[in-house]
């Protein structure tokens, strides 16, 4: 048994929630390789919304077991908060020992570095994820598992906080006593102990009994560290590799590959965009997706499908299939533009280059239909919006299996 991963092939939003809640109802285990809490999944049951920053989506399906692994950043506080919304959480919730812990300090300087960048901001969503994984790199980190020991980890903190005094002063970033982190870190203790284990075992554990297991990523492939549009990324490896890092998975134990896109693409913070739409499109775009970041509220940049770029998604990611999310957000344009290439300095190309600020996105434009909503077999979709759904199997070179056509877990199409 190989365990199947749920990538974004996008800037993140894409819609994975609904998707790994979804398929989560057919897997044992759902697992969290990656990012912190300035991820969202917004998840639909029943006309109830659920939104989720670190509890994987399986939660809401009572008989998976969940996993935040070691290459997730985790507050302790926004990870208390999010587990009082649901009840009889033990053995079903499991944080890895090994995964590292973002505090206010974490924030504060996130805070403050982005108000020096000025007009260069990156658009962090402010909840200190970058500053804790620089933590991490540096090994001046603090991990889950030393929770287990509050005296010693309020020790070690009181020191980190000596060393790092002169960066906290030249930014502005206020350093708590003794009293209040050994407070702070005894409420974690308690409320966490319960839940911290070595989710590496657990997870091979699960492989090995022939349990199937799903693994979620958080934001997308164009803001990944290395292969997204640099600098403005996260501070994590997004793509299907950073997987087996961040559980503790060999390349081999990866099965299928399932990528998640929108029907037209958006972006949350700073950074190039080639078709992002800055008119009456774009804004009507954002208005039927309800397109506001989960985790800020923020409004998503929105504009047409890029299929040059999810192309190159696909490729990084060993994509298998693909989710086709919202699709009913471009009911009723008489037009739907596609990117099927992109010019720089007037020559062509079909590839995504390392500056991706100097493209000019090259489109086709195709009839548009009135109504997808609802809609959960793929013969009953108006015959223009299969049209578009082909045109991107056939620039992407990936075949679309899942459709999505409302918020609703049950209005999706399986091919």
């Amino acid at each position: 048994m190989r365990a199947d991963l749920i990538v974004g092939l996008q800037w993140g939003d894409e819609g994975k929630g609904k998707i790994v809640d979804l398929l989560a109802q057919e897997f044992d285990y759902v697992v969290r390789y990656q990012g912190g809490h300035n991820a969202g999944h917004t998840i639909v049951l029943d006309g109830k919304k659920y939104a989720l920053h670190l509890i994987p989506s399986g939660i809401l399906n009572p008989k998976a077991i969940n996993v935040i692994g070691n290459g997730v950043v985790v507050s302790p506080a926004a990870l208390i908060k999010e587990m009082a919304q649901f009840e009889n959480l033990q053995g079903r919730l499991y944080v890895s020992d090994k995964a590292h812990m973002i505090f206010e300090h974490h924030a504060a300087i996130d805070a403050a570095k982005e108000a020096r960048r000025g007009k260069n901001a990156i658009g962090t969503t402010g909840r200190g994820i970058g500053p804790s994984y620089a933590d991490k790199v540096a090994r001046a980190g603090f991990r889950i598992g030393e929770l287990l020991d509050p005296k010693v980890l309020v020790a070690k903190m009181m020191d980190y906080y000596e060393e790092h005094r002169p960066l906290f002063e030249a930014l502005g970033v206020a350093i708590p006593t003794h009293e209040q982190v050994a407070v702070e870190i005894e409420g974690y203790a308690r409320a966490l102990a319960p839940f911290i284990a070595d989710t590496t075992q657990i997870v091979w554990n699960a492989i090995d009994r022939d349990k199937r297991v799903l693994l979620e990523g958080a934001q997308g492939t164009l803001l990944d560290i290395d292969h997204g549009t640099y600098p403005f990324v996260t501070s994590s490896t997004t793509i299907a590799g950073g997987a087996c890092s961040g559980v503790g998975l060999a390349p081999k134990e990866i099965g299928k590959v399932i990528g998640i896109a929108k029907a037209y693409t958006t972006r949350v913070g700073n950074g190039p965009f080639p078709t992002e739409d800055h008119g009456e499109d774009g804004e009507r775009i954002r208005k039927a997706g309800a397109e506001f970041g989960t985790t800020t509220g923020r409004p998503r940049r929105c504009g047409w499908f890029d299929a040059v770029a999810m192309r190159y998604a696909c490729r990084l990611n060993g994509t298998d299939d693909v989710a086709l999310m919202k699709l009913d957000c471009l009911d009723g344009f008489e037009r739907i533009k596609v990117c099927v290439a992109y010019e720089v300095d007037g020559k062509r190309i079909d590839y995504v280059p390392a500056d991706l600020s100097r493209v000019v996105p090259v489109y086709e434009e195709m009839p548009g239909w009135k109504s997808v909503v609802g809609i959960r077999h793929y013969d009953q979709l108006p015959e223009t919006a299969k049209q578009y759904i082909q045109k991107i199997e056939d620039v992407v070179g990936v075949r679309v299996r899942l459709i999505s056509t409302s918020p609703d877990r049950l209005d999706t199409i399986k091919r």
